[in-house]
């Protein structure tokens, strides 16, 4: 999606702004590289790093928790390693990463240092949210920054993420960290001014103001990834993270960077998506949305039936197949007779361990090996059904 400036101003959605944005209390805003870094080589921006700053500090200043979400440091990586583009290879955007995380980090706490605030560097791994003692870390961190009145700054850490534990970007990571601290709202700032039904630069596109569930979004061309050249998002990760984050119960506002100050003010600019449903557990929701599988337990009828109708544990005695290389804590997604995923959950066993146990009875392999062996494969509250 493209976007489209110099429109007549906002006007009063309804009457007045929105209630929704105005009564946040803890927001997280997420912003994109492009929206950071100047064009061709990339490096980072002083006036647009400066505008952020300055909108976001004038949040803190009126009593709000804010937590940025910020891309941009493979971006601000380029230029001092002499690379004119964005690396297609791993191991050099981990290199640009490792350069430019110390320049964006640096930036802002200079930043926010003339709004007498203090940043914080928080960098995320998938395992880090995953796994259980992880998970609290990172949510401990976080909550003692804000309570701190710190801004945390947070970011994947690119500099030893793999594909294979990657979030995949940044729109995403900043849905699930809006879970992961309980936000009241999360704002996705990128080049886009708002969700299209089309192309804007085309005649008959028209600008979508709000979003209330799936049938709002029917019939409109999402498109593909930016193309700023310096970001791995597009409109189609804007809207994923949109569905994360109101599927958790957090309302969304989508616009471009320029117009942070108006949408933190509840002015009706950009698409703002309402929160569909009540908050579930925050880890599970975690489990279900920033996990990848490692492998996947094939499960008999009554395994079904009892993970999925009663809520229990996985035992030993229900599964009948073992696929994938994973080890202890990893997630694992459950399969029904027909190969389809069920549920999701954090498997307790490697994978080498269970053939030997599948279909034998909890006390059963305790008698005979020991009373490690009594416990679940996987327990239900590390569970979550997809």
């Amino acid at each position: 999606m493209g976007t489209r400036r110099g429109r007549a101003g906002p006007t009063a959605q309804n009457g007045r702004v929105r209630e929704a944005v105005t009564q946040a209390r803890r927001i997280v805003v997420k912003i994109g590289s492009s929206s950071l870094t100047t064009g061709g080589g990339g490096g980072l921006d002083d006036a647009r790093v400066d505008a952020l700053v300055d909108t976001l500090g004038a949040l803190a200043a009126q009593g709000h928790e804010v937590v940025l979400v910020s891309s941009g440091a493979i971006a601000a990586g380029l230029a001092p390693l002499g690379l004119a583009r964005r690396p297609r290879d791993l191991a050099t955007q981990q290199a640009a990463a490792s350069v430019g995380q110390g320049l964006l980090i640096g930036r802002y706490a200079t930043g926010f240092a003339r709004h007498r605030l203090t940043v914080g560097q928080v960098l995320l791994t998938v395992d880090d949210v995953t796994r259980r003692a992880h998970y609290r870390n990172a949510y401990r961190t976080l909550r003692k920054l804000l309570d701190l009145r710190a801004v945390p700054i947070v970011n994947e850490n690119d500099t030893v993420a793999t594909e294979e534990i990657r979030f995949g970007d940044n729109d995403r990571l900043a849905a699930l960290v809006a879970a992961l601290v309980d936000a009241d709202l999360l704002v996705l700032l990128s080049d886009v001014d708002a969700l299209w039904t089309g192309d804007p630069t085309q005649p008959g596109s028209t600008r979508i103001s709000e979003v209330r569930g799936e049938t709002d979004l029917a019939g409109i061309d999402i498109g593909g990834a930016g193309r700023s050249g310096v970001g791995t998002g597009g409109m189609v990760t804007k809207v994923e993270a949109a569905r994360i984050a109101t599927g958790f119960g957090i309302p969304v506002v989508l616009t471009a960077a320029p117009l942070a100050a108006e949408a933190l003010a509840g002015e009706p600019v950009g698409t703002f998506f309402h929160a569909s449903r009540q908050r579930p557990a925050a880890r599970l929701f975690w489990l279900a949305h920033a996990t990848a599988p490692r492998g996947r337990l094939h499960l008999d009828p009554g395994a079904v039936q009892a993970v999925v109708g009663r809520r229990k544990s996985l035992l030993p005695a229900g599964i009948t197949a073992v696929d994938g290389a994973f080890t202890a804590g990893d997630p694992v997604d459950l399969v029904d007779a027909e190969g389809a995923p069920v549920a999701r959950g954090l498997v307790n066993y490697d994978a080498v361990e269970l053939p030997g146990l599948l279909g034998r009875s909890t006390s059963e392999l305790a008698a005979a090996l020991g009373p490690a062996y009594e416990r679940e494969v996987v327990h239900r509250d590390d569970l979550v059904l997809l």
